[in-house]
């Protein structure tokens, strides 16, 4: 416990944020996935109540990741904000990265709703969407900061 400790005091601050973004979004997703499936039983996933579930996966990750990310900032206050032109580099490349799944999210909900398919598919496309930005965003941010960004 405590090698994981100093490990995770050792990582930049930018780089704890991509884990905890990564891990919260991961879980976050799949006890959303686990309350829908699990509700639907045998019935249509079209007639699962998945308003608030969503809902409450979405503010649930928002508040987990502010209250995770606070907690591991005070084992080490003084590295919180200080960002270098690599920081910024690797934090530009994962959002660069990411936008695909988000852009890919929206473009599936807006033939999903031009199809006049049902409110359930067109909200999960655009969830689904955003996990997979924040999770593929965050891991090429774990990666650029281990291995270094990728040179064109």
């Amino acid at each position: 416990m405590v090698s994981m400790l100093l490990y995770i005091r050792g990582m930049a601050s930018e780089e704890k944020r991509a884990w905890i973004m990564v891990v919260v979004s991961v879980c976050a997703y799949g006890a959303y996935l686990a309350v829908i499936l699990g509700r639907a039983g045998s019935a249509p996933l079209t007639e699962v109540a998945y308003v608030a579930p969503l809902l409450w996966s979405v503010g649930g990750s928002i508040v987990a990741s502010i209250v995770l990310f606070i907690a591991v900032s005070m084992m080490s206050p003084a590295d919180v904000g200080k960002k270098d032109q690599r920081d910024r580099d690797i934090h530009r490349y994962g959002e660069y990265a990411g936008q695909f799944f988000l852009v890919a999210g929206a473009i599936a909900a807006l033939v999903m709703a031009m199809a006049e398919l049902d409110h359930f598919w067109i909200a999960n496309a655009l969830y689904l969407g955003f996990v997979l930005q924040a999770v593929l965003g965050s891991t090429l941010k774990i990666i650029a900061y281990r291995r270094g960004l990728p040179s064109w």
